[in-house]
């Protein structure tokens, strides 16, 4: 039976909700998916600001977060209705929606007092509500009561769409933070592995914004005026997160405004080219760097294939190619999906995976102890004759 779900992601880098409509049908190994319709909404720049607000341990607060867990609800609702719209389905033939939300804040490693935890807000009565569907939310939270880190969690989705009986793969995500999923050839679902590299387009972001009031780098065409001051990179690589082993994760509270605002002070003599140039060097060795220490002496890699953001910057992802340059470095268009589209693909199948009551996190990844059933489910306000468990 082929049914219809949006997928929903909004990630670090904080551009907007990405949606995207597919139909589905089976599940597991059995999974097939066709992509109808994706897009994104932009956040208003206020959205941003107050997002990043949220987001501060210096200028949150409780009120504000609560307030914007609702705010979120409305923008990720509205995401739904024009994607179906643009699609022209109705949001009655809608069997599911699966809404990964906009992280605020994460703890991967229990510290000093404070529980690893994990906090994405959008509330999912809200969208069920507006939406009248089924709604699968807060995917991170039971990955972390196995012990987990709650994060990655789309290797299962790279699994089940890019697998190769022949090549070894790395599925390579730069958005805000950069993530990869390593796909040995003809791997089962234990033989894969995956983990945040580190910082994606988030220092480059946060040193465009600072430095020359634009949003991001577009198509690296910045970092390409610019000189690479590899010495300056070399510094920025004694960061204690790049010697760590997998599993691990990483995010915002180690490489967000805080750290953007210090290397701005500390190498305030370089150029906004020179800076910008740097900070993506260092992105793509900070990926590299990973591969040599964790990946290429256990596995068998034949391609690097890049979604997300970093894979519409042209300069970045030449800058990988040369790090690498017995692999072949490729985006993930040239398998029939955009490379801003994968995260909300992905929890649209993440999605119809925990209706179907399958387990769904990966514990070699996250390091939970226990394959487990991720998500939570939200049922529309006055009943859904199409749900039914499986």
């Amino acid at each position: 039976m082929r049914r219809f779900i949006v997928g929903l992601m909004s990630g670090t880098s904080l551009d907007g909700v990405d949606a995207s409509l597919i139909r589905v049908e089976g599940f597991g190994i059995n999974t097939k998916v066709e992509i109808l319709k994706s897009i994104s909404l932009p956040y208003e720049d206020s959205t941003k600001q107050q997002l990043m607000q949220a987001m501060s341990s210096d200028h949150s607060n409780v009120q504000h977060i609560c307030s914007l867990n609702f705010k979120m609800s409305y923008l990720f609702a509205d995401a739904v209705k024009e994607v179906c719209q643009q699609a022209r389905i109705s949001l009655e033939n809608l069997y599911l929606i699966g809404s990964h939300g906009q992280t605020i804040y994460h703890i991967p490693r229990s510290t000093d007092g404070i529980m690893s935890s994990t906090l994405q807000i959008c509330d999912a009565s809200v969208l069920a509500y507006e939406t009248g569907t089924t709604v699968v939310s807060n995917f991170r939270t039971m990955d972390i009561a196995a012990g987990g880190e709650g994060a990655p969690l789309i290797p299962y989705v790279d699994w089940l769409l890019f697998r190769d009986p022949i090549k070894g793969r790395i599925l390579q995500n730069i958005g805000g933070i950069g993530n990869c999923t390593v796909i040995e050839k003809d791997a089962s679902l234990k033989n894969i592995d995956a983990f945040d590299t580190g910082p994606g387009n988030m220092i480059i972001d946060g040193l465009c914004r600072e430095l020359l009031g634009v949003p991001f780098d577009e198509n690296g065409d910045i970092a390409e005026k610019g000189t690479v001051h590899h010495d300056i990179v070399l510094k920025w690589m004694s960061d204690p997160y790049f010697r760590l082993s997998p599993p691990k994760s990483t995010g915002r509270e180690d490489f967000g405004d805080p750290y953007v605002s210090q290397i701005m002070h500390e190498f305030r003599q370089l150029s906004p080219e020179d800076f910008i140039a740097t900070a993506t060097y260092f992105t793509a060795y900070t990926i590299a760097d990973a591969y040599e220490q964790f990946v290429f002496q256990h596995y068998d890699i034949s391609d690097i294939i890049i979604s997300g953001g970093g894979g519409n910057n042209v300069t970045l992802v030449k800058m990988i190619q040369q790090l690498v340059p017995d692999k072949n470095v490729s985006t993930l268009d040239q398998f029939g999906m955009s490379s801003d589209e994968k995260e909300a693909v992905g929890f649209g199948i993440l999605a119809n995976e925990t209706i179907h009551q399958q387990k769904a996190n990966v514990p070699s990844a996250s390091g939970a102890h226990h394959s487990v059933i991720l998500g939570q489910i939200t049922l529309p306000p006055y009943g859904d004759h199409q749900f039914k468990m499986q």
